[in-house]
C-alpha cells in the first residue's frame, strides 16, 4: 500500500511546502483540498493548472485525489450541482488526479430521497467523468456515513466510474467493524482515510495510533484480502486549530502506519 496525506492538515500552506513535506517524510502522494481558501481549487486558469501537473511530477510526488465539497444529495437544483462536479472532474484531469471526493449532503432529506438524489446525479456525472478518464468516489460521511449506506447510492449508481472512499472514522461513528465496511466496498473501493481521535465524543485529531480508531484491524482486514491501495492520512487540522501542527507529525505517522502494514504482511 502506497501512502499520503491530505491538505486539510496543513490548510493554505503553499503547495510548494506540501510537496516538500511529502519528500522529506516519505509519503507517496497528496490529497488536495480543493475549497477556495486553497492554493488549488477550480478557479485555477490554465497556465496555473500546468504549473501545478509540473510541480508535482517534479518532486516525484502523486496527487492523489481531490478533496471537493460537492454534495451530490444535497437539495437544489440537478443543473448546479452538476455544473460545480463537472468544474472540479475537469481540474483533475488538467492536474492527472485519478480521484475526485464528493460529500452526500443529504441530511435534509429523507434517506430515499437523497438516495434517488446522489444516485441521479451521480449517475449522469459518470459519463462525463469516463470520458475525462477520472474515478468519483462518494465518501463515506454525513448523511451517509456507513459503507452501508453508501452502498445503497452506489448499487443505484451501477458504475464503474463511480466508487467509494472510505473514512475509517465516519464507519466506525457509524458502529461498522472494519471487516464489514470492507466488505461492502471492496468492489467500489478507491482509496482509505485514516485518522486517530481520542473518543467517539471528542473527534480532535490525534497523532496515528494514539486513539480509539481501529487502524490496525483496517489495515490487517485490507492486507488480507490483498487490497493494494493508497492510504491517506486525514488529519483534520482545519476544524481544530488547537491540533497540534501536522508537520510535526508526520514522520512518527509514517512509522506507524508501516508498522501496520509490516504486521500484516
Amino acid at each position: 500500500m502506497k501512502l499520503a496525506f491530505s491538505t486539510l492538515g496543513v490548510p493554505g500552506l503553499p503547495l510548494p511546502d506540501v510537496l516538500r513535506l511529502a519528500t522529506t517524510h516519505g509519503y507517496h502522494g497528496v490529497e488536495l483540498r480543493t475549497h477556495p481558501e486553497e492554493p488549488v481549487h477550480i478557479g485555477l486558469d490554465p497556465d496555473r493548472r500546468a504549473e501545478v501537473a509540473a510541480e508535482f511530477k517534479g518532486a516525484g510526488v502523486e496527487l492523489l485525489g481531490l478533496a471537493g465539497y460537492v454534495g451530490v444529495a444535497a437539495p437544489g437544483d440537478d443543473g448546479l450541482v452538476l455544473a460545480e462536479l463537472r468544474a472540479l472532474l475537469d481540474l483533475a484531469r488538467d492536474l492527472g488526479a485519478p480521484y475526485v471526493r464528493v460529500f452526500p449532503g443529504g441530511e435534509a432529506r429523507t434517506p430515499e430521497e437523497a438516495d434517488a438524489t446522489a444516485a441521479r446525479r451521480l449517475g449522469t456525472a459518470a459519463e462525463y467523468a469516463t470520458d475525462l478518464g477520472v474515478r468519483i468516489l462518494l465518501e463515506t460521511h454525513d448523511s451517509h456515513r456507513t459503507a452501508a449506506d453508501a452502498m445503497r447510492v452506489l448499487g443505484l449508481v451501477g458504475h464503474r466510474q463511480v466508487g467509494a472512499l472510505w473514512d475509517v472514522m465516519q464507519t466506525w461513528l457509524g458502529g461498522e467493524q472494519p471487516s464489514e465496511s470492507y466488505m461492502a466496498l471492496a468492489p467500489h473501493l478507491g482509496y482509505v482515510q485514516v485518522k486517530d481521535i481520542a473518543s467517539a465524543e471528542d473527534t480532535t485529531p490525534l497523532p496515528l495510533g494514539r486513539g480509539v480508531l481501529p487502524l490496525a484491524d483496517c489495515v490487517e482486514v485490507l492486507s488480507r484480502h490483498g487490497w493494494d491501495g493508497w492510504l491517506c492520512w486525514e488529519y483534520e487540522k482545519r476544524w481544530h486549530e488547537d491540533a497540534a501542527p501536522l508537520p510535526d507529525l508526520l514522520e512518527e505517522g509514517r512509522d506507524h502506519l508501516n508498522r501496520l502494514l509490516n504486521d500484516s504482511a
